[in-house]
């Protein structure tokens, strides 16, 4: 009994798995490009970036340091800007805040990723139920046409259809792959950015902490709500030093 429905729901033909491998490979291009769009919205030269930001730590201009974030557009600086506001509490707060605000980003970076990963693995397979689905219609017609060769034709014609499923299936699934793993190499590339900058940062702290230097006090991460006394104040310790 359980075959026999099972044997049904295979004649009904392989048409609708092409059908959702079209779709699947819709949604699979509007993630890419989504992706593409979204990491493209916040690119930025991160060597030149880095090394604004080194510049301005070198001469103990914080202040300067936090703008030099604030006017990119990068990911990395927008990660490294939030774990600043904890640089008062010293290296170790730093680092833990940092760690904390790559966390936060991470539901950004790796969006649509488990979307084109579980494509890329598992399209060949939908393409290939495609196949095996043409192939069990296709000797039942064979079964059928008995001694009639003029109909054999058609259950080589369906072979063939049933093929072009795994082909799909495959045709859906590389571009996916592609698409995954060069997200994931820019998500890698974001990491290490953010990495290379709260290195800075810590360096920056560390040595202020073992000069015996009070630390500057962290700021909001609005350009145009940065507290005016603790500025003051942050120009008022340089210069007594």
């Amino acid at each position: 009994m359980l075959v026999e429905r099972l044997s049904r729901i295979a004649l009904l033909g392989s048409t609708w798995v092409l059908y959702l491998l079209l779709g699947l490979s819709v949604v699979s291009l509007a993630s890419a490009i989504e992706r593409w769009f979204f990491f493209a919205r916040r690119a930025d030269d991160i060597d030149s970036l880095s090394a604004r930001f080194s510049e301005a730590l070198e001469v103990e201009d914080f202040d300067r340091a936090r703008r030099v974030l604030r006017e990119s557009r990068s990911l990395e600086a927008g990660i490294v800007l939030t774990a600043l506001r904890w640089v008062h509490g010293g290296p170790r707060a730093l680092a833990d805040a940092l760690d904390a605000s790559l966390a936060r980003a991470r539901g950004q970076l790796t969006r649509s990723t488990y979307l084109l990963g579980t494509l890329g693995n598992n399209a060949p397979f939908v393409g290939l139920l495609g196949t095996v689905i043409g192939v069990i219609d296709a000797f039942h017609q064979l079964g059928d046409v008995g001694q009639n060769k003029g109909a054999m034709g058609n259950v080589m014609t369906g072979i063939a259809e049933a093929l072009v499923a795994t082909a799909v299936g495959l045709f859906v699934a590389l571009p996916a792959v592609v698409a995954y793993n060069l997200i994931q190499k820019k998500i890698s590339e974001v990491e290490t950015g953010v990495q290379v900058l709260g290195k800075l940062a810590g360096a920056f702290v560390e040595a202020r902490e073992r000069s015996g230097e009070p630390l500057p006090r962290g700021a909001t991460l609005e350009v145009n709500h940065a507290p005016a006394p603790a500025v003051s104040a942050a120009h008022a310790v340089e210069g007594r030093s």
